[in-house]
């Protein structure tokens, strides 16, 4: 299998866990994911991954916007 960017050889061993990128690329795509964990009211932790649904939410559980 190649890298969907590049076009470089993906092992054997990362194409069988469904990587589709090389490991150069795939450590840059790892490194421009951002995410935050937030304690939510009376709940467990949330991983939140969209910037505007942490915005939304206050500390009483409700969302504000």
């Amino acid at each position: 299998m190649n890298c969907v960017i590049c076009g470089e050889l993906v092992r054997k061993g990362r194409a069988d866990l469904g990587y589709k990128t090389c490991l150069e690329h795939g450590d840059e795509q790892a490194k421009s994911r951002k995410f935050c964990i937030a304690p939510m009211h009376k709940s467990n932790y949330m991983l939140i991954t969209n910037r505007a649904d942490l915005l939304g939410i206050n500390n009483k559980g409700d969302i504000v916007k």
